[in-house]
């Protein structure tokens, strides 16, 4: 029962580093052969955790020479255009100037109900509305509103004095004062203290999540342990 144990647990930890070493981008926008790498790995690394029989080396070798020629590949297609376009592709207009493609289309072998669905997950409602739509070499549709179609901007308003808006300060998660946050925002402990207190927080413990906005506005969300015991 144990050993069944230990050879998972290994081949999970090995899975899981091979898919951070290749990057962030492995998750949410795979290449094709980044998705080959990929069911692959999950492929060879079941084996052992289910064969007993298996020597462990026999999933953890080829997990490991995927891993490397992976990142030789990424490596490769950061550096030559040519070996990128071999090996990923390159981006496909579908539709230009409101018109559809339909050469393109058939050579991509996507449907207009493809098309007409991917345009209503991009929030066109219409091909009408299309200016230009691009199939992109992980799968998805970028899409360009034609002018009338795009929401009004502050330059289109011509408004000036408009603040920019950057990322809030989460100084405080489930408890914690994250220091990086509080650095970041210019503030100190002391000040936390301060404006915690004259919130009526004892401490940092009795605080869920503390946001400071570019206003320099403290939303303090108390833990629901604390709200209990208030009522």
């Amino acid at each position: 029962m144990i050993v069944p144990l230990i050879r998972t647990l290994i081949l999970y930890f090995l899975v899981v580093s091979a898919m951070r070493i290749m990057g962030k981008r492995q998750i949410g926008e795979m290449q094709p052969s980044e998705l080959v790498v990929a069911i692959m790995i999950s492929d060879l690394a079941s084996i052992p955790m289910q064969e007993s029989n298996i020597p462990l080396f026999s999933g953890i070798i080829p997990v490991l020479t995927l891993l490397v020629s992976e990142v030789a590949m990424s490596y490769f297609c950061l550096k030559s255009a040519k070996f990128r376009k071999i090996f990923t592709g390159e981006p496909s207009i579908i539709i230009y100037n409101g018109r559809v493609l339909e050469n393109e289309l058939r050579k991509l072998r996507f449907s207009l109900s493809d098309l007409i669905e991917q345009l209503r997950i991009s929030g066109c409602c219409a091909i009408g509305e299309v200016q230009v739509a691009v199939l992109e070499t992980n799968g998805q549709l970028s899409v360009i509103k034609k002018s009338q179609f795009c929401p009004v901007t502050v330059g289109d308003m011509r408004l000036g004095n408009v603040e920019e808006q950057n990322l809030p300060y989460f100084i405080i998660m489930d408890g914690q004062v994250n220091y990086s946050e509080l650095k970041r925002a210019g503030k100190n402990k002391k000040w936390l203290d301060e404006e915690l207190l004259r919130r009526g927080y004892k401490g940092v413990e009795e605080v869920f999540l503390a946001e400071l906005d570019n206003s320099a506005n403290l939303l303090v969300q108390e833990k629901e342990k604390r709200q209990k015991e208030d009522r």
